[in-house]
């Protein structure tokens, strides 16, 4: 029965083997493009291969050409910005200018003192400011700006109005206890009295070991900022008054270098003292 078997499975496979064969010789007969086909070592088959390298090197070649052949990019400058903006639009350059001028009268700049103590208020921003209740949808509103100053003669936060196309102050509010961010003039400010400061040994033994260098100048570091405010029992008896004066603390960092950790010290603009922190 074995023997059967295999000789059943041996006719099956031959005869399988004699179908593949002649499918084969079919598709041979019938593929496009076979007809006159060669059958020596230089045949159709070697041809295409060829043809293909040879296309791969032409497509290789425009490849470079074309790479060659495209220009270099071009950083196209910012468009030019007008001298007024319009509806929301923010800002310009020349409407910051105009507004800064117009809201510092002599009044205000003979009466007040800067955290240098220079005459005038200490300038802090200029933003656009909102429409009025009933101009919110009117498309020919004014644009107006509020223009901030520090005033360290008394400690009072100024801020003007001004509106842009009449040119002309509409509102001046004042008031004591606010405390905007501060400038970048008062964090150089609050940097050069702590680094004059005997408080300040800790600073400038840090900065001398991460540099090798002496600190003498707020323009060696990198300066940021936080305001302080009072807070019962955390600093000496003469920094209770922070929030209503100008008080810092600095966050300190050696320009492409390490952070120095000066939290725990209170700068006072208002009165130029330094203080070390109890918590």
């Amino acid at each position: 029965m074995r023997t059967t078997v295999r000789r059943h499975l041996g006719k099956v496979v031959a005869g399988a083997a004699v179908a593949v064969a002649a499918t084969a010789a079919m598709i041979a007969i019938t593929l496009p493009g076979t007809a006159g086909a060669e059958g020596t070592g230089g045949g159709s088959a070697g041809r295409t291969a060829a043809a293909a390298q040879d296309g791969a090197a032409q497509d290789g070649a425009g490849q470079q050409d074309g790479a060659a052949a495209v220009a270099p990019g071009v950083v196209e400058q910012a468009p030019a910005e007008g001298e007024r903006g319009t509806g929301r639009d923010p800002l310009t350059d020349d409407e910051i200018a105009r507004v800064e001028r117009i809201a510092l009268n002599r009044q205000l700049l003979d009466a007040s003192r800067d955290v240098d103590g220079d005459r005038g208020p200490q300038h802090l921003g200029v933003d656009l400011a909102e429409p009025e209740a009933d101009e919110v949808d009117d498309p020919s509103a004014p644009r107006r700006a509020e223009v901030t100053f520090y005033d360290y003669e008394d400690d009072t936060l100024v801020t003007r109005t001004v509106n842009l196309d009449t040119g002309k102050v509409e509102a001046t509010d004042s008031g004591r206890g606010v405390q905007p961010p501060l400038s970048r003039a008062e964090n150089t400010e609050a940097a050069a009295l702590l680094i004059a400061d005997p408080l300040g040994a800790g600073l400038r033994a840090d900065y001398r070991d991460a540099t090798g260098k002496k600190l003498t100048s707020p323009e060696q570091l990198q300066l940021s900022s936080m305001v302080y405010r009072a807070v019962p029992g955390a600093q000496p008896a003469a920094f209770d008054r922070c929030g209503i004066h100008r008080c810092a603390r600095l966050l300190l960092k050696v320009k492409n270098g390490p952070w120095i950790d000066t939290r725990s010290l209170a700068i006072d603009l208002s009165t130029r003292k330094v203080a070390a922190l109890t918590r």
